[in-house]
């Protein structure tokens, strides 16, 4: 299975999100340095949940790397969240 398969498998059955977009950007870092040169190690998410709603932004992310811990400690070197509860404008 796909590291963004993973992802998104394990970001459903925590979060049970709305939205869920999932963007594979390792190929904007290959080569860099500390980079794992995997093609799967830099992603973008963007997640609507109505479990986001009354948390800041600091706990919705700590919800959403607590859900997908085990992938964080493996071959994901980096990951950009934007994080929204239903009905907050999406950026």
């Amino acid at each position: 299975m796909s590291a963004e398969a993973r992802l998104r498998e394990k970001l459903m059955i925590a979060l049970e999100p709305t939205r869920l977009d999932i963007v594979n950007e390792s190929e904007l870092h290959a080569g860099h340095r500390s980079s794992p040169d995997t093609g799967e190690s830099h992603f973008r998410i963007l997640i609507v949940s109505p479990r986001f709603a009354g948390v800041s932004r600091v706990g919705r992310h700590r919800m959403v790397n607590e859900a997908i811990a085990d992938e964080l400690s493996g071959r994901i070197h980096a990951l950009a969240l934007s994080t929204y509860a239903p009905g907050e404008s999406v950026g």
